[in-house]
């Protein structure tokens, strides 16, 4: 019996200390949770402070622009299943990209703040401590993260422009940032024009210079070969020597008659044979002079001076033909080079606000009681949670 009662002691005492863990447990939790609770709320409250009544007014200046290419009214005019298929704007959607990335980047900001004095206007002490940069000579790295948060550019892929919007604590400064944005911008796609054209003419300038180089080259050659031989066509001197060949042929051939047309019965040493044999031996030995002049064993003859002389002649003539082509291609990219040029149309000037669009206080006030009711229901469903687990 007393053994029974010892064991019943002891579980009530663990029971009772299970139970008094519990408690505290759900003490401490519930005391954690209504902390958690408070500081959403106080957190809540203070950020509604701060959009309504704190956070400085911020003015943005809008602007719209396109980059249009001066020979857009030569080109073919566009095919309908083309635009449908690609759309119009597709061809400048590189163009606006390099635009954007040349706005946004360090270049951009160093060349702003040297004309408005960007970091003594973002950094301006009056200005609340959120939003404002915290260091006038802050690094150049945040400097441009600071830079990015307050200006923006956004490719509209529907309408094929470029949207500018600049954030700044008062309308002219942020008038001057847009403005001056599109000015850089148009001066930066301009030279890149420029120097592409610049580099293509050059290119082919270069090469106009080396095909007229090989082109007086092969002249002087042409010119030199005719002074060596002494002639200034010899294709034209073969020909002719061929028509003195055959004009003694046919000599040939006439006194070859008479002699076969003379009668037998004449003696052979008779003065009239003997003359024709002598005429005849004599345009044989004329026929053969000519011959060799054309062509011999040798190979120093008038044929070989007229190979050579049409290889010259075929050289000339190619390099001539190179030339005209250089040429042409030259005055072709002079005309492209200045039809290329890109322009950056301003569709929209930038805009002088009047209403401080920046922050959306409303919006931002909203925002935050909704992501503190959220986080609010969290903590209380984890509560419940845990004094469930409690029971």
């Amino acid at each position: 019996m007393k053994f029974n009662e010892t064991v019943w002691s002891k579980r009530v005492v663990v029971m009772w200390e299970a139970a008094h863990e519990r408690l505290v447990t759900a003490f401490f939790s519930m005391a954690l949770f209504r902390r958690l609770i408070r500081l959403i709320a106080l957190t809540a409250l203070v950020m509604t402070v701060y959009w309504l009544l704190i956070a400085s007014d911020r003015y943005v200046s809008e602007a719209t622009v396109i980059i249009q290419k001066t020979d857009l009214v030569s080109g073919p005019a566009p095919d309908l299943l083309m635009m449908l298929a690609s759309g119009i704007s597709a061809v400048n959607r590189t163009d606006q990209f390099l635009l954007r990335e040349h706005v946004l980047s360090v270049d951009m900001l160093k060349k702003i703040d040297s004309a408005l004095d960007l970091r003594s206007h973002y950094s301006d002490w009056h200005r609340d401590f959120v939003s404002r940069m915290w260091l006038r000579d802050a690094p150049m790295e945040w400097f441009h993260r600071h830079y990015l948060s307050r200006v923006t550019m956004e490719y509209d892929d529907f309408a094929g422009v470029l949207r500018i919007e600049a954030q700044a604590y008062d309308p002219a400064t942020a008038q001057g940032i847009a403005r001056k944005l599109v000015e850089e911008g148009e001066r930066y796609m301009n030279q890149l024009g420029h120097e592409l054209a610049e580099a293509q003419v050059n290119f082919l300038t270069t090469q106009v210079t080396l095909a007229e180089q090989r082109f007086q080259q092969a002249s002087q050659a042409l010119l030199n070969f005719q002074n060596r031989k002494g002639l200034v066509s010899p294709q034209a001197t073969a020909e002719s020597i061929g028509a003195i060949v055959a004009k003694l042929e046919g000599q040939r051939a006439d006194i070859q008659t008479q002699l076969a047309s003379l009668p037998t019965t004449l003696d052979r040493n008779h003065p009239n044979i003997l003359m024709l044999k002598q005429a005849l031996a004599a345009i044989e030995r004329q026929i053969d002079q000519e011959k060799a002049k054309l062509a011999s064993a040798s190979g120093r003859t008038l044929n070989s001076t007229v190979e050579e002389f049409q290889r010259l002649q075929m050289e000339v003539s190619f390099t001539q033909d190179i030339y005209k082509t250089a040429l042409t291609a030259l005055e072709k990219g002079r005309m492209d080079a200045t039809r290329l040029l890109e322009k950056v149309s301003v569709l929209q000037a930038p805009t002088l606000p009047e209403y401080p669009m920046k922050p959306s206080r409303i919006y931002n006030v909203v925002i935050t009681l909704l992501l503190a009711a959220v986080l609010g229901g969290i903590v209380k469903l984890l509560e419940s949670i845990v004094l469930d687990h409690v029971d």
